[in-house]
């Protein structure tokens, strides 16, 4: 696990940290870990395919719509963007 030093913290949020800390029932140190997982880790990982299933259902395409977008669509492979 990594360690992090955060330096410079204000007097008032470090007291508002150890209050919020107290209500919780944990360290300083644990609140601040809680804090950084709630606000930088989803709750759960969206999946790609997950996602398109979901957007299939929503714009609620049929399996007839699925076969005229492959019948209409190039099947080669698309080329890497050339940057200036």
């Amino acid at each position: 696990m990594a360690v992090l030093t955060v330096r410079g913290v204000p007097d008032e949020v470090h007291r508002a940290l150890r209050a919020r800390a107290a209500e919780h029932g944990r360290s300083a140190e644990a609140e601040v870990r809680a804090i950084l997982a709630a606000a930088l880790v989803p709750p759960h990982r969206l999946l790609l395919g997950d996602a398109l299933v979901a957007l299939g259902r929503d714009l609620e395409l049929s399996d007839a719509d699925v076969d005229a977008l492959e019948a209409g669509g190039d099947r080669a492979p698309a080329e890497p963007l050339a940057m200036p």
